[in-house]
């Protein structure tokens, strides 16, 4: 009886889907494992930036509760008074504004425009007539405002669903009625010098940082493994301290009758109490004791790398300990301190509670005015706008780190 036996092709092709399969099994493995961790960041870090995002553009308010005269109002030429079909859809619109909050909400966002516009329209719903004949009219009784085209103007700005407005302002800029953009007045720029008071603060500490680190992280590195272990334990016991807790012992510790100034007067190095609270003193004080430890760790581990050879070979050479140090050791640390210095800069620009509780009304940075607009004014377009700003610098912040270790890298190949 005859066998049939499988050719070679067929044993290829049996094989390449049992490959096939394999490899679709393993990717499925893979993605199955990271899926949660891919969710959890969806949830708890890309959607709520894409929110804060969209925040800083949204100008839907006008439109959700005036959709009439939202659309009307943005085919006005702005030269003369809008036409009676404006009028009449504003009058009814906000009539019907009062039910369901949106009274409050059109207030709210166009008071950002005119710091009067809620008392206007408030007043405007008070003596609005159930019906007439010409509404251009009757508004104009009611207020002479409405017979104003910049009353009309600021309303046309607040129309479209998206607005630039909370990103100029948090440069200090606006637009004119002309919808050209300029700066505001001089008495009104506050953001310029507060993006600038946060990076100088923020580069302060950082630097402080570093000069403190260093030494400190050398240290760690080259002393015996029980011994540095021990002192490492020192450098993370702020990690185990509430960092509510840590600011309030530095309020303690510099104020005029705290530790230090009392040190100092019984040493008699001074006679009077010295300020050092409130102030940006303070805040040095509190930051660089609070991030210290992100800039010993990452040279710590980085210096714990470095053979200590080569510095003794460029001794034995003839070389002096300090040029050994600085010309053989320390550009070995470099992606150490391009990691430490951006990790602390990073968390320094983002940093409230400390400058808020230690610093006085000139030292507070960007962060507080972002939870001042959150949880004060509900102006949740200005403090999306500032927080972008503050992403903005954080992601160039990472991009020069990046490139820089990467050119680091090519030039050690």
């Amino acid at each position: 009886m005859a066998t049939l036996e499988q050719s070679p092709s067929g044993n290829r092709s049996g094989l390449k889907a049992q490959l096939r399969r394999a490899e679709r099994l393993r990717k499925i493995k893979a993605v199955a494992l990271i899926a949660p961790l891919a969710i959890f960041l969806i949830f708890i870090f890309v959607i709520p930036i894409g929110s804060m995002l969209w925040r800083s553009i949204d100008n839907t308010e006008l439109q959700q509760v005036m959709p009439v005269t939202s659309a009307l109002i943005q085919e006005w030429d702005g030269s003369d008074l809008p036409n009676e079909a404006v009028f009449a859809s504003f009058a009814h619109e906000i009539r019907d504004s009062r039910t369901g909050g949106g009274l409050g909400r059109i207030g709210r966002r166009l008071n950002y425009e005119d710091p009067t516009f809620r008392t206007l329209l408030t007043n405007t719903i008070r003596h609005l007539p159930t019906e007439a004949d010409s509404w251009t009219s009757a508004l104009q009784e009611i207020s002479p405002r409405w017979s104003d085209t910049s009353t009309w103007l600021a309303l046309q700005r607040a129309a479209p669903a998206t607005t630039d407005r909370y990103l100029l302002a948090s440069v200090d800029l606006q637009r004119n009625d002309a919808g050209k953009i300029e700066a505001v007045e001089q008495n009104q720029r506050i953001y310029q010098s507060v993006f600038k008071r946060t990076m100088i603060i923020a580069g302060g500490v950082t630097l402080i940082c570093l000069f403190l680190g260093f030494p400190l992280a050398y240290l760690l590195a080259t002393l015996p493994t029980g011994t540095s272990n021990l002192l490492l334990i020192f450098v993370l016991l702020p990690f185990w301290t509430s960092l509510l807790v840590r600011t309030a012992a530095w309020i303690v510790m510099l104020q005029s009758g705290g530790l230090v100034n009392t040190g100092l007067i019984m040493s008699g190095i001074i006679d009077t109490p010295l300020q050092l609270v409130f102030n940006r003193v303070g805040v040095f004080f509190a930051m660089v004791h609070i991030l210290l430890p992100f800039m010993v760790l990452p040279l710590y581990s980085v210096m714990k790398g470095v053979s200590p050879t080569y510095q003794r070979a460029a001794v034995s050479l003839g070389a002096h300990p300090f040029a050994a140090f600085w010309q053989v050791y320390v550009p070995q640390t470099i992606s150490g301190i391009a990691a430490g210095t951006i990790l602390v800069f990073i968390m320094a620009i983002g940093y409230y509670i400390t400058p808020a509780l230690v610093g006085g009304p000139s030292d507070q940075m960007v962060s507080y005015y972002v939870a001042y607009y959150t949880n004060t004014t509900n102006n949740w377009g200005m403090a999306a706008a500032l927080g972008s700003l503050l992403l903005l610098a954080t992601l160039l912040l990472y991009l020069i780190y990046h490139k820089l270790v990467n050119q680091k890298q090519l030039v050690r190949s």
